[in-house]
């Protein structure tokens, strides 16, 4: 396999719970039902500038947001919290395009901020 691209962000999580009080429909335009509660427990929202994070690197491994939303890449975890995309319409038809065949994503969170690394592997 061969890396198609990276991608890294950082979010200050004090910043972004602003953005989300200030525009409640936000989370709705940014996260699918599925993401803003995993597993039966709402998460935080630390925990969803931490995916939002996610999704710009994604964003920024796969080149450009081409054709998709925020909703055609939900980061969804496993049964031990190991986070992984789901991609849908438009994003998946740019990762095929790509050659992309596996994308790794890696999420910390440290003090107020949060961060995340993926790559982009055909």
């Amino acid at each position: 396999m061969a890396v198609i691209g990276i991608g890294v962000d950082l979010v200050d999580v004090a910043r972004f719970e602003r953005q989300i009080t200030r525009t409640p429909r936000l989370r709705e335009r940014l996260f699918t039902p599925d993401e803003l509660a995993q597993r039966g427990r709402v998460l935080s929202t630390r925990s969803l500038a931490g995916r939002f994070a996610a999704k710009e690197a994604l964003v920024k491994a796969l080149g450009d947001s081409y054709d998709f939303g925020w909703l055609d890449i939900p980061l969804l975890t496993d049964e031990l919290g190991k986070p992984s995309f789901e991609l849908r319409a438009g994003a998946a038809e740019c990762a095929e395009t790509l050659g992309v065949r596996s994308v790794h994503v890696s999420i910390s969170h440290d003090g107020g901020s949060a961060i995340a690394f993926v790559v982009a592997e055909g």
